[in-house]
This record gives C-alpha cells, structure tokens and sequence, in this order.
C-alpha cells in the first residue's frame, strides 16, 4: 500500500500561536478522505500546512507525494469568478508547474489539458469566458486545472459549496469516478451526508481530533457528537 502522505504528532498553526495539535494521519494511495471539524478547528491551516504554504510547527509530514504534486481546487471567491479568462487557458494553467522556466506550454502539456476535457467532458467550453459559465461549469474548469497538475492526489477545499442541489452532485459523483480510477481524494468539507456516502477515511479536527475509517468515525464519540446522535 503506497503511504502517499503521512502526518506524525502534527502540530498546525502560525508565529502567534497553534491552530491545532497533535494530528496524526496517513493518506494511501486511492483513500477517499473527508476533512471535517466546525470553523476554526484548523482545516484551512492544514490545507496550507498540505500545500507547503505554512510550516509545520511540530511533528512530520512526509510520504511519497510532495506538496507540488498535490492538485489543489480552493474556495472560490467573487472575484475569482468573474474571472476574464478563457477555459482553456484556465486549465491549461495547471501544467505552469510541469513548465520549469520555460515561458511556454509544449505539446505534452496542451495534449494533458485537452484529454483532461474531453475526460470531464468541458471540451465544447473551451473557447467560452470562465466568468460567463453556471457555478458548476466553473467548479468542472477548476478541477480540470487541478488534476492537469496531478496524476495521483486532489485537494478539494469545499467543492460544493454555493452549487444548487443538482451541479454539487453532479460535483460529486464526478469526484467518485475519479477516485474509482486511481486518483487519491482529500476533501475538506462540512457535509457530512456526503462524508457518509464517500468517505473510505475521515479525519475530524477539534478538540479531540479522530482519524480513522469511516466506520470507525460512526461509531466514535467526535463521530457521535458532528452527528448529533444520541445514544
């Protein structure tokens, strides 16, 4: 089984002081793992922490996968949506870390932007502007451009987020394909619903973090408490 990240006694946080403690976890090759916990318990922390963009206070994190081989698709703001750029540019742009210091895309790369389309089925968006498309067309855009830059591990920072019922799961059964095809899934996300549905792994943030299965997490007190279930 390929350990592709591995958090050891992780402590997350900034120069003034901790987010969260004592995380550990591990992310293998094909997981499906939800990130929940209510706000502020440090999920954006650990997608910087993830992404390279924050140190590590204490503990490791290590594994095969490096943080520039992640494929990451962020919350989008307002003004990254009205963004004046066409599709295909905006996918293209996830090959940028494959060019180096070349200041142009070569064949391979265009060739990866155009069979990741046709793979999440925006090739006939590709010349339309990206501001100009439905919150789900946008979302399809951005995880293309998120997996032109990774063959092996996304990070999806509330995906669904803003989408009506019908896009975020048409959102979501296209992140299930994914994943039954070989590509590692780690979603930061608080609906638990879909956490139920998806999960192979959930790791809970707060004051008691839990990592572990998802039947693991249905059955565990921080489990019991997200889920309001009474015993």
């Amino acid at each position: 089984m390929s350990e592709q990240i591995i958090c050891k006694n992780v402590t997350l946080g900034y120069e003034d002081g901790a987010v969260a403690e004592n995380i550990s976890f591990k992310v293998n090759k094909g997981d499906y793992l939800f990130v929940l916990g209510e706000n502020g318990s440090g999920k954006s922390t650990l997608v910087k922490t993830l992404l390279g963009l924050t140190p590590v206070l204490k503990g490791e994190i290590s594994g095969s996968v490096s943080h520039k081989e992640i494929g990451y698709l962020p919350q989008q703001t307002a003004i990254q949506r009205d963004f004046p750029a066409s599709v295909w540019e905006i996918v293209l742009s996830g090959c940028l870390s494959k060019c180096g210091l070349r200041p142009f895309y070569n064949r391979a790369e265009k060739a990866l932007a155009k069979s990741t389309m046709e793979r999440l089925g925006i090739t006939n968006l590709e010349k339309r502007c990206y501001r100009d498309l439905s919150g789900g067309q946008q979302q399809r855009v951005l995880l293309a451009r998120a997996l032109c830059a990774t063959g092996s591990i996304l990070l999806l920072d509330e995906p669904v987020t803003g989408l009506d019922p019908m896009a975020a799961a048409d959102m979501y059964a296209l992140i299930e394909d994914l994943n039954k095809n070989g590509i590692t899934v780690i979603m930061i996300s608080h609906d638990m619903e879909a956490a139920e549905k998806y999960a192979s792994h959930i790791l809970h943030l707060g004051d008691n973090v839990f990592y572990g299965t998802k039947e693991e997490y249905m059955q565990s007190d921080a489990g019991r408490r997200f889920l309001n279930v009474k015993e």
